[in-house]
């Protein structure tokens, strides 16, 4: 498994709609290996190809709290299809959106069909931290982050920011 660079706001590509993938092989499972290696390097508990700069439509999680346990969830084509009307309320981070968390309203429960790691189709019915995580990572397959459902100030405060300190990234300080 190899750590991948994760893609950071402002940059083009993770405003890109990623494509479906036409049959899970040995190629997706090693993409979604990478992935998850490199969410847990970036202690991270979602991550959508895209944001390795990959356009294809899937996404790893692992919402295990307890440390050396792991639970991995991988999600191929994944479809919502169903979304209560209820709302819940969690603050959101994301690694393609460094030191920025803002609390972002999303139904509370949804139903997902997806294909498993060996391509095989589920269904799951989510809630609570699960779901907000399932409908996050789907947003990144949209071009769509976080950031965009905060007002327009906010969010053009946010970008700002993150081009300045993209910019410094260059900097060596000694």
């Amino acid at each position: 498994m190899t750590v991948k660079t994760i893609l950071t706001e402002p940059n083009k590509i993770l405003r890109q709609v990623s494509l479906p993938v036409e049959k899970v092989g040995n190629e997706e499972r090693q993409l979604m290996d990478d992935m998850l290696e490199t969410m847990y390097e970036a202690k991270g508990i979602g991550l959508a190809a895209i944001q390795i700069g990959v356009p294809k439509r899937i996404i790893v999680m692992d919402l295990s709290k307890e440390e050396g346990k792991k639970e991995p969830r991988y999600f191929v084509n994944p479809i919502i299809k169903n979304k209560s009307e209820k709302i819940s309320t969690y603050e959101e981070g994301c690694l393609s959106v460094v030191s920025v968390f803002a609390e972002v309203d999303r139904p509370s429960t949804c139903e997902v069909e997806y294909l498993d790691y060996n391509g095989d189709k589920k269904i799951l019915k989510a809630s609570g931290l699960l779901a907000t995580c399932i409908q996050h990572e789907m947003d990144h397959l949209e071009g769509i982050l976080f950031i965009d459902y905060l007002s327009k100030l906010k969010k053009s405060m946010i970008i700002k920011k993150l081009s300045k300190l993209k910019n410094k990234e260059d900097r060596v300080v000694l």
